[in-house]
């Protein structure tokens, strides 16, 4: 196979293996990074594959690992607010959300989603292999370069959309920044860029936290004494997020 080829192989086995080790750190149920390493795991095979969609023996794989990281997203937000009212020494509301917690974590290993992508990724090696032997992926270098380029050009028009969505922004930005690290030779993109788009990244997460924890409030009573200093950071979440997008539309239009 082609270095391109194998190198692909390579970095969905080394996945493979660390989703495996996630797996059972969540099931020992004492690591409180677990859970956040599968998901950085599954962010990168998901950045990894969705330059490559269109691909028969990639689409599936990709398919599993988007709904495994689909239903763990509501737990990882909730070990996020878990953290943020402890350093509030909130401990009743952080406790009883750690049962919750608790609950959340045997839920997501008993789910289907789990086995289904370890079946997915055992079967992978060998429907790349054949896809390989069949001619199948000779233009995907190219393929993967065009496809990056896309979507680093959608964001560099939302960012001069003067109604921009920051909810869309946040996602274009972090398709970017991931498909970014996981083809770093193919993305063009200087490393100035990249970290202005972790910056840019990073302060919409905040902002995004903020809000999603003043709609919590609004139908969980023990969040009510949070809401003003949420209100106050909100505002100041918004000011950063929108001062690191401004600096991002400057480097960003020009890295283009």
């Amino acid at each position: 196979m082609g270095r391109f080829i194998e190198g692909e192989l390579q970095q969905v086995l080394r996945l493979q293996i660390t989703l495996f080790a996630c797996r059972e750190r969540l099931l020992a149920a004492t690591d409180p990074e677990a859970l956040h390493d599968l998901r950085i795991a599954l962010r990168k095979l998901r950045s990894l594959l969705q330059p490559l969609r269109g691909v028969d023996a990639c689409d599936a794989l990709q398919q599993q690992a988007a709904e495994l990281g689909r239903i763990s997203g509501p737990l990882r937000d909730l070990e996020v607010l878990i953290a943020h009212l402890q350093s509030m020494d909130m401990r009743d509301a952080a406790n009883r959300r750690q049962l919750r917690l608790l609950d959340g974590y045997r839920a997501l290993l008993a789910d289907g989603a789990l086995p289904a992508l370890f079946e997915a990724l055992d079967q992978w090696p060998q429907l790349w292999r054949q896809a390989a032997a069949d001619a199948e992926l000779g233009e995907l270098p190219k393929r993967v370069k065009r496809r990056l380029a896309k979507q680093q050009r959608r964001l560099a028009e939302a960012l001069i959309d003067p109604a921009h969505d920051r909810h869309r922004l946040r996602l274009l930005i972090k398709r970017v920044r991931y498909g970014a690290e996981a083809y770093p030779k193919r993305s063009g993109l200087s490393a100035k860029t990249l970290a202005r788009l972790k910056a840019a990244q990073s302060a919409l997460g905040d902002w995004h936290d903020r809000l999603q924890w003043l709609q919590r409030a609004e139908e969980e009573a023990d969040l009510a004494a949070c809401v003003g200093v949420w209100r106050t950071a909100l505002q100041a979440a918004e000011e950063a997020a929108d001062l690191a997008l401004l600096v991002l539309q400057e480097d960003f239009t020009t890295a283009q």
